[in-house]
């Protein structure tokens, strides 16, 4: 799984459903319909503050509920997930912090819930369903701090698992059976990058960026990318990508097929939910047939690309370059 610091910024699920709102978080806009999960956004200790300072300008007081699922978030954005000892019994404060941070769980349980909350939306009344980032990220690429996080197996154990996941993950994508929208709200890195090509429409912000830093980090692509990146755009443009970690502009990303269409920065979130209204009337059936004849076209190929891929990476998450790879980023970031 090609990375950057987390799989940070993903995914908010949102679809329709007749402009019902269903768990996660109540939305102000009742014509989003909120379903699911929302993945670690990319912190610093200087954004931490400030929405900590934003937080303390409400009007009524969120509990205290809400400021743990706040300080867990950041702690999971910018360590990974909690590997620290559970601090002492009548030490009450830090142990409800270690708790909620620890309650967050590893990035295995994150994709088991995005493929929950697909799961669902493909059975519910929903016209189709639009994927688009939490804060000022897309998503910033998988937890690498799963690679010190080793299960009793070893790494070879750490590996078939990791792409187990992995496959499941990225079939329930191919698997959708409504359209699938990205609302690509700013820069993307890794997955979320190479699961572009298994969407059915991907709106940008103009400032959005798309990488998939894989050699980079002694790894290999995912997502399907090997099998749809090359037909997008052509090999010599893929190899840039996938190879060689080419970071793309919004506007690269669409010229090479990537991307839909490029919304203005300014005006993104307005145009692209507007847009996404008009789209929302058009009748459900016959956009989830259309789109299965599409798919259909391509599901044979699509599962033997992400099976060939996950089985490339558990050989380069076993490999030497890829560990000395993910040590080195380690090492960069602690002297940031």
């Amino acid at each position: 799984m090609a990375a950057g610091a987390q799989l940070g910024g993903l995914l908010l699920l949102l679809h329709r459903a007749s402009f019902r709102t269903v768990p996660w978080r109540d939305d102000p806009c009742a014509s989003l319909c909120s379903s699911a999960v929302a993945m670690r956004p990319v912190a610093s200790e200087a954004e931490f503050e400030a929405a900590k300072q934003r937080l303390g300008q409400l009007t009524s007081d969120p509990g205290n509920e809400a400021k743990l699922q706040i300080y867990a978030l950041f702690k999971q954005s910018t360590q990974g997930s909690c590997n620290t000892p559970k601090p002492g019994m009548l030490d009450f404060v830090n142990k409800m912090k270690w708790e909620a941070w620890k309650n967050l769980g590893p990035l295995s349980k994150m994709y088991k819930e995005i493929m929950k909350a697909l799961e669902e939306a493909g059975k519910d009344e929903s016209a189709f369903a639009v994927i688009t980032g939490a804060g000022d990220y897309f998503c910033s690429g998988n937890d690498l701090s799963n690679f010190t996080n080793m299960p009793p197996g070893g790494i070879k154990q750490m590996a078939l698992d990791a792409a187990e996941v992995l496959r499941r993950f990225v079939s329930s994508f191919i698997e959708f059976p409504k359209p699938l929208v990205a609302v690509v709200n700013g820069p993307a890195v890794g997955v979320a990058v190479t699961l572009l090509g298994l969407y059915d429409a991907v709106y940008a912000t103009s400032r959005a960026t798309f990488q998939t830093p894989f050699s980079q980090l002694g790894q290999s692509p995912e997502g399907c990318s090997s099998y749809i990146f090359p037909k997008l755009m052509g090999a010599a443009k893929a190899t840039e990508m996938l190879l060689f970690n080419k970071r793309l502009t919004s506007q690269q990303a669409c010229d090479l097929g990537l991307v839909t269409e490029v919304y203005p920065d300014n005006s993104f979130q307005r145009e692209v939910w507007a847009r996404l209204e008009t789209l929302a009337k058009l009748p459900k059936k016959s956009l989830a047939f259309s789109k299965q004849l599409s798919r259909d076209a391509e599901r044979e190929a699509l599962h033997a690309a992400n099976l060939r891929e996950c089985q490339c990476l558990i050989e380069r998450w076993q490999s030497e370059d890829c560990m000395a790879a993910i040590a080195g980023f380690f090492q960069r970031k602690a002297k940031l």
